[in-house]
């Protein structure tokens, strides 16, 4: 087709077509829908930022344009030059009455697009994961996600933490290797994805005070769950000078700033996925407290079959918390379930038990633990022993020892998985939802 003669105007995003009411501009996106009505029709176009329902009249467009806009297919790429009006009945509020477009690219009719408003099965949406991103749903739930990311990092960086990134390649395990995955190094050397920075932030936080890195992790645990990634994000602070009771403050502080934030500026993606915002609102602190002494009490009583001395499961996580309206802090768990540098509890009864100086913050509505952590060990002879305890090889750890024999301190920090966050803050069933392009057991591609 011929394009209509054009003068050079503004091009805009749709999420700010409300500072140019009453100019003509230009926005560039895809076909979300279309209606057709006569000598009138409506191209609906995202561009990624917002939908906008354009009005196209026969009489104002020359033949050509009017016609490929009429006959547009769904995800067909396009670029519309008009007019922006405010109109309370339309999407987001604002309309364009066309008075050019440019087709890009149309999508031809005999291959049309696949994903269409039927239902389709979660194997194929996955398949094609690479398309269903741009579903409303999908792409509220990133952009959410994009929210949870800079609330993460804003409030960090506004409380005197220093990001230092940690490496991807590890030589030794951070938590035991039966969850790694291995990697052929250059010269034949084994070396591992990580699965958590957490070591090396503890180097960092001795060097700058308050750490935190920000990044991709890896576990390749066989598990099938809907809250289980084999890779995932995770955010993990440390501190010097720090103890188990800072740990509760920093998580519980980051947990609600990062809740306001969702709250103030995703509204509109949280109405998309059909989120019930009281849940979230209820989230502020402080948040309920308990150790794990009582939390295994309080499962018995509900009917669970835990003992002491075992960990939870994703059902004890779920029945810990469904009477309850914002996270739990359970802490002092079996020094047993937990890694190696966990500090132990001094202050223990004899005979009931050795319990760490950690906690797990544990979600409501089901979404289980979203941040764990705790102290860790300060004292060079103890990090030792556990170490054999753990039937760890003390030679792979030996730069990690040197933060115990040049200046140690009481220090500590904890993990937050973003997925896991995300996935609870949207109300998502399934954590595959809430990343672009989710690694399980058996997705891999696209």
């Amino acid at each position: 087709m011929s394009e209509t003669p054009r003068i050079s105007i503004a091009r805009i995003s749709i999420a700010n077509a409300g500072k140019h009411v009453g100019e003509s501009v230009e926005i560039a996106g895809w076909l979300y829908n279309l209606r057709r009505s006569g000598k009138i029709c409506f191209p609906q176009m995202r561009d990624g930022s917002g939908i906008m329902q354009c009005v196209a009249v026969k009489s104002a467009l020359d033949e050509a344009t009017f016609e490929a806009l009429k006959e547009l297919t769904q995800e067909s790429s396009f670029i519309v030059r008009g007019k922006i009006r405010a109109e309370a009945r339309a999407h987001g509020g604002y309309e364009m009455d066309v008075e050019s477009a440019t087709i890009v690219q149309r999508v031809p009719e005999d291959k049309p697009y696949p994903i269409t408003p039927k239902e389709h099965g979660v194997d194929f949406l996955m398949d094609h994961r690479h398309l269903w991103l741009r579903s409303r749903r999908q792409h509220a739930a990133i952009g959410v996600r994009h929210e949870i990311i800079k609330g993460i990092r804003d409030y960090f960086d506004s409380h005197g933490f220093v990001l230092v990134d940690t490496p991807i390649f590890t030589p030794a395990a951070c938590e035991g290797t039966s969850t790694l995955f291995e990697v052929d190094y250059f010269e034949d050397e084994k070396l591992f994805l990580t699965q958590s920075g957490q070591l090396y932030g503890e180097a960092t936080a001795m060097a700058f005070g308050k750490t935190y890195n920000f990044g991709p992790v890896f576990r390749a645990e066989k598990s099938k769950t809907r809250r289980h990634l084999t890779e995932f994000w995770m955010v993990e602070p440390e501190m010097a000078y720090a103890d188990l009771e800072d740990v509760k403050r920093v998580g519980e502080e980051l947990i609600c700033f990062v809740v306001a934030r969702v709250l103030e500026n995703r509204k509109e993606e949280l109405k998309t996925l059909e989120r019930d915002v009281t849940k979230l609102e209820a989230i502020k602190a402080p948040f309920h407290r308990m150790s794990y002494d009582d939390a295994v009490v309080k499962l018995q009583a509900k009917g669970s079959e835990i003992k002491w001395g075992t960990d939870f499961g994703n059902t004890d996580e779920t029945l810990l918390t469904d009477d309850l309206d914002r996270p739990v802090m359970v802490d002092r768990y079996p020094a047993s379930v937990k890694a190696f540098y966990f500090q132990p509890a001094t202050d223990r009864p004899s005979g009931m038990g050795d319990v760490a100086m950690g906690v797990d913050f544990i979600a409501p509505e089901g979404y289980g633990e979203v941040i764990g952590g705790g102290q860790r060990i300060h004292d060079l002879d103890l990090l030792l022993r556990r170490l054999q305890e753990h039937n760890l090889p003390p030679e792979a750890f030996d730069w990690y020892l040197d933060l115990r024999r040049y200046g140690s301190v009481p220090h500590a920090g904890f993990g937050m998985g973003v997925e896991r966050f995300v996935a609870w803050m949207c109300g998502l069933e399934h954590i595959r939802e809430t990343i672009a392009f989710p690694r399980m057991l058996y997705r891999t591609r696209p």
